[in-house]
């Protein structure tokens, strides 16, 4: 096998867990900005070190007096909010294990991971969250306690722990080692029911140490601050939630996507970490804004593109020649400086995850002053494996291996992983945890390639290749990523499997669309009557014609259908991370599969 690793740069710890990160900074830096919320006003007010300490103490000892004890499981249901973190850290205070679950999570989905985990008590968000856990209460026998932030959880249960003594609270806290769940985390469920990976409080300060290290441009400079937007119910979130704790970066949280403009601009970020889809919208947001202004205007940022990519593309090859750099310049003033205005003004890094990002979106923000540093891990892996550093960037990889960390090939292609941050086991499933874990190698289920510096590229998605009736074996994931770029596309899934050439079906941007139309002569532009439009699907055909440019005619896709609607979360055709469920897409959209090959 092809293997490559990285040294641990932090020993692992053999005492301890995530809480000593959060006493330690309050007795080292007690005026360091552990978090930041914003207030109603829109202004952000600074939680000090020794205030959120004290803040977590609180509710730690409200979850005690509750009957919360070391090892039981608390379910934690809401959005990206400063009181998921503080919920989060009281009950590792409380010796207890958060078990996370999407506030968009349907009934079912709550019973289950609820039933699954062993759930004692649940802290919900909203009303709304609170009536879906008891609409499936009876299914819970276990299940205590469920308290409503919106409604006063927290000032409640602090005050009602007020009664509970410091050593109990210390002995709650303490009585958890570094090998002892964290948290029971849920996978999103693309191939079947979800399943429990129990990680380590280990797994993740030992993972967020060596990262600390490794990554010091972005973490260990004095004013470091990033604003987490994506659900910190996904591991990629939480995981830069603790890397945050350990490494004394400030942090911020932003739920609704509404506020994301305005809370970066008030916030000041100094990185960000997100998924691919969210840099591709802002790309495609400003090509399209600047469509809007006229020809003048899409041409300067044509221009700009141009140049960004070029400017990139040069410092991977000896650095730009004088004419390159003083259109740059030009440009900077005229374009990229407004686009990173938009962030905060102060980011320089951002952290992708969750698919590949694609060259011309690396090169482009690159060009802008954006270095995106593309990730890779799963949820059994407490989120990064690999990762791109400024100092060691190839765009088109995610980089080597973090510290800790080694990485290897198997004979088929498949990426398998071991080390610090490689979970222990799926929760009551001895059987698949030991199909996943073979001889110490976790198999990730994904395929990918090392190149000769050991840097990792990932190629694809082992249960996703697609045997054509000639025998053909496609990958469908690179085209995906690809088409799903362009600004009309939201979602596709690359068919074909036992049929004698490659079809895609579509579904199209409703966001994107009318200032499509309108930069066309089609204001109004919706989705029906868009994907039976000739100019919009000859721009799709254009779109596939470029992907099929990057692959041989056997992968290539002749027809393609548009879909009427869209994947989403709320109609499951989406998991809560935006990965789609190729399943139940090509379970219910049979007919539209079949049309594609009809004669």
């Amino acid at each position: 096998m092809r293997s490559t690793s990285e040294p641990l740069l932090v020993e692992v710890a053999a005492t301890g867990n995530m809480t000593d990160c959060v006493v330690d900074t309050a007795r080292e830096a007690p005026d360091h900005v552990s978090i930041s919320t914003r207030t109603a006003d829109g202004t952000w007010r600074d939680t000090t070190s020794v205030e959120f300490l004290a803040a977590v103490r609180g509710l730690a000892k409200g979850l005690v007096a509750a009957g919360v004890e070391p090892g039981d499981k608390v379910a934690l249901m809401c959005r990206t909010r400063y009181e998921w973190t503080l919920a989060d850290v009281a009950t590792w205070f409380a010796g207890a294990v958060t078990v996370p679950v999407y506030e968009t999570s349907s009934a079912e989905q709550v019973a289950w991971i609820l039933s699954d985990s062993g759930a004692v008590a649940c802290l919900v968000e909203t009303p709304e969250n609170a009536a879906c856990v008891a609409s499936v209460r009876g299914e819970l026998p276990g299940l205590r306690d469920v308290w409503t932030i919106d409604s006063g959880a927290v000032e409640e249960l602090t005050a009602a722990g007020a009664e509970v003594e410091d050593e109990q609270l210390e002995r709650a806290r303490t009585s958890a080692g570094p090998h002892d769940p964290a948290t029971i985390i849920y996978t999103s469920g693309t191939t079947g029911r979800p399943k429990g990976c129990v990680l380590s409080h280990s797994n993740f300060r030992d993972l967020s140490l060596n990262a600390r290290d490794a990554l010091p441009e972005i973490l260990q400079r004095g004013d470091a601050a990033t604003l987490l937007f994506i659900p910190l119910a996904h591991v990629f979130a939480r995981y830069i939630q603790c890397l945050c704790l350990v490494s004394r970066v400030r942090m911020g949280h932003t739920a609704d996507p509404k506020d994301l403009l305005p809370d970066l601009a008030g916030f000041r970020p100094t990185f960000i970490l997100a998924v691919p889809r969210v840099f591709q919208k802002v790309y495609n947001g400003a090509e399209q804004k600047a469509a809007a202004g006229g020809k003048a205007k899409a041409a300067i940022f044509a221009a700009a593109s141009r140049t960004a990519i070029a400017h990139s593309r040069a410092q991977d090859a000896g650095g730009p020649g004088v004419a390159l750099r003083a259109r740059h310049a030009l440009f900077d003033r005229l374009v990229y400086a407004k686009m990173r205005d938009l962030l905060g003004g102060r980011v320089r890094f951002a952290v992708s995850g969750g698919a590949p990002l694609g060259e011309h979106l690396a090169h482009f923000f690159r060009g802008v002053g954006l270095v995106v540093l593309e990730g890779y891990g799963l949820t059994e892996t407490t989120a990064p494996l690999a990762v791109s550093r400024p100092s060691r960037l190839r765009i088109g990889t995610v980089g080597p291996p973090l510290p800790g960390t080694e990485l290897a090939i198997a004979e088929d292609g498949e990426i398998l992983a071991r080390g610090i941050g490689v979970f222990s086991e799926y929760l009551h499933r001895p059987d698949d945890t030991a199909a996943s874990i073979v001889d110490g190698w976790f198999h990730t289920g994904d395929l990918g390639d090392i190149d000769a510096d050991g840097y990792l590229r990932i190629t694809g998605r082992k249960k996703e290749i697609i045997v054509t009736a000639n025998g053909k074996n496609v990958a469908p994931a690179p085209m995906e990523d690809r088409l799903r770029a362009h600004t009309l596309v939201s979602q596709c899934v690359v068919v074909g499997d036992q049929r004698h050439f490659i079809g895609c079906l579509v579904t199209l941007d409703a966001e994107s669309l009318p200032s499509w139309g309108a930069n066309h002569g089609k204001p109004g532009l919706d989705v029906e009557r868009a994907r039976q439009d000739p100019d919009v699907l000859a721009e799709l055909q254009r779109a596939v014609d470029a992907v099929n440019g990057t692959v041989s005619r056997a992968e290539s896709i002749r027809k393609f259908r548009v879909l009427p609607g869209d994947f989403t979360i709320e109609n499951q055709y989406l998991t809560p991370s935006q990965k789609v469920k190729r399943t139940e897409v090509l379970k219910d959209f049979a007919a539209d599969v079949e049309a594609i090959y009809a004669p």
